[in-house]
């Protein structure tokens, strides 16, 4: 028991470290107040931890969801009012999971999943860029049509303009030493992957920031370009952060649907987390996906409660804590703990992090979700992947996740009935008879749909005349009734084209 406590205890507080700049960084790139990041880890970590039946999933904010969240806050004009959208989406992957709807990932297809993580990641990486310069603002949507406020290509436009030295500085050490871990470090000796590398550079954002006040730097860094986290002077004034969800937009109509995305997109990311956790745990520990979706949806409840972010499991630091030994759910507690006793006890220390620092971290993770090889692979799949893969991306750079999510399944559907259509039934060899009387045999598939009308009438209606057809419905499990009506009329009408119609284990409509 000591030693599987130790073993936890080790991988939580590796875990802690890669939280801590991550809660900042996704509540930086949401457009959120940055401790209601802190608050979502904390939740994730304790509450979650405690109701889920993950041994070794990890959950928190994530940076899936940063692009709905800084979309939501500005069309609802206000962050209580989307607290409120997170409460509500809890309460729907509460249900979800009493309705036993783990299974709903699978319908989605994976090129569509692959697409929306894509498209998060070039969002997240464009709308880091104008902080990693100095600017203060990231801006609220792609492009002026998408959403109110300034859009992020103008702030891009506006930081190449408006950067700050220091900030340039932090930002090209912060790049140089997270690639550096990443391709280098961490391959060399477990003490680089025990120190991760995104803690690393928040400490040495806070060594610059330090420097930058002496007289010899002075000014290299402006005030809006630190992180800015409330310091409370005691216990009360620590609880007096938290904030509220405001009730009275309970009967807006945009809450709702902003918290039945959120419900969505995060149960999504949940349960493609587990699925890949549970393939890294070394015991091959199965989760019981419907029990996650309860803990999720309460600690999306709690959170949302309290003022903090949504809540998904996330792969990175699911994957540090698995690598790093954690045997049992208490690693995932503890981390949450640290991050509650962090909060209440450093936070002047948190507040010397450069802005810089944490969005090149977010620029790092963007870049891994839209990697260049991914679109390679996709394509090489072939064009039922690429296509609504791209499209999906596109779907969401140009509107918004929602809407590019649904763009992606119409062509993901598009595809699935073209398949629907072709493989109706197949046509065994054509028997020649005597005086060129020729012998079709029409077999058909296992489900008939009335997407396969067309293609099955298209079949039936190029047999010539004087033959005779075999339609063989003795593999076919389910035929719709468009079908079966036409079929049987085939059989009437075939008399004229003197075509002998022979219906094997056919049932007639009644």
């Amino acid at each position: 028991m000591f030693k599987n406590f130790k073993s936890d205890l080790t991988a939580s507080i590796v875990v802690f470290f890669v939280a801590l700049p991550l809660c900042l960084g996704i509540a930086l790139a949401s457009g959120a107040p940055l401790f209601s990041g802190i608050i979502a880890g904390i939740v994730g970590g304790i509450i979650v931890g405690l109701a889920s039946g993950s041994a070794l999933g990890v959950s928190g904010p994530a940076a899936g969801l940063a692009v709905i969240v800084l979309t939501a806050i500005g069309s609802l004009g206000s962050f209580q009012a989307f607290l409120l959208a997170v409460v509500i989406g809890g309460a729907l992957q509460l249900l979800a999971g009493f309705a036993r709807a783990g299974f709903i990932a699978y319908f989605v297809p994976s090129s569509v999943i692959k697409g929306m993580l894509t498209g998060i990641g070039i969002l997240i990486i464009l709308k880091q860029i104008p902080f990693a310069l100095g600017y203060s603002n990231g801006g609220s949507g792609l492009s002026e049509f998408q959403a109110d406020g300034e859009a992020t290509l103008n702030a891009i436009d506006k930081s190449f303009s408006s950067f700050t030295s220091g900030a340039i500085l932090i930002s090209i050490l912060s790049l140089a030493i997270l690639i550096l871990w990443e391709t280098v470090l961490t391959k060399k000796h477990k003490f680089f992957q025990l120190l991760q590398g995104p803690i690393v550079v928040v400490l040495m954002g806070i060594g610059l920031t330090i420097l930058f006040r002496s007289p010899a730097l002075g000014g290299s860094l402006s005030p809006g370009g630190l992180v800015n986290l409330p310091t409370p002077s005691n216990i009360a004034g620590f609880f007096q952060q938290f904030t509220w969800p405001d009730f009275s937009a309970i009967t807006r109509f945009s809450v709702w649907q902003t918290g039945l995305v959120i419900a969505v997109v995060a149960s999504l990311e949940t349960l493609l987390c587990v699925e890949a956790t549970d393939k890294m745990d070394p015991h091959k520990r199965v989760t019981p996906t419907n029990r996650e979706l309860q803990a999720q949806g309460l600690g999306n409840i709690v959170s949302g409660l309290i003022g903090g972010l949504p809540i998904t499991q996330v792969i990175v630091r699911s994957s540090a804590n698995i690598n790093f030994g954690a045997k049992s759910k208490l690693s995932t507690i503890l981390h949450g703990i640290f991050l509650l006793i962090c909060a209440a006890a450093i936070a002047p220390w948190l507040n010397l992090i450069p802005l810089a620092s944490l969005a090149c971290i977010l620029i790092i993770i963007g870049y891994k979700l839209a990697k260049p090889a991914l679109f390679k692979q996709l394509y090489q799949l072939g064009s039922e992947q690429f296509i609504p893969f791209i499209a999906t991306i596109l779907g969401i750079l140009a509107f918004d996740l929602l809407k590019g999510i649904c763009i992606g399944l119409a062509f993901g559907i598009f595809y699935t009935l073209k398949h629907s259509y072709r493989n109706a039934y197949y046509m065994k060899d054509i028997i020649t008879k005597e005086n060129n009387h020729a012998v079709h045999h029409l077999v058909l598939a296992e489900e008939v749909s009335f997407f396969n009308k067309a293609s099955i009438i298209k079949a039936l209606e190029a047999i010539p005349g004087n033959s005779t057809v075999i339609i063989d419905c003795s593999n076919s499990k389910s035929i719709a009734y468009d079908v079966v009506e036409y079929l049987r009329d085939y059989k009437i009408n075939a008399e004229d084209k003197h075509i002998n119609v022979e219906l094997i284990n056919f049932i007639e409509p009644k």
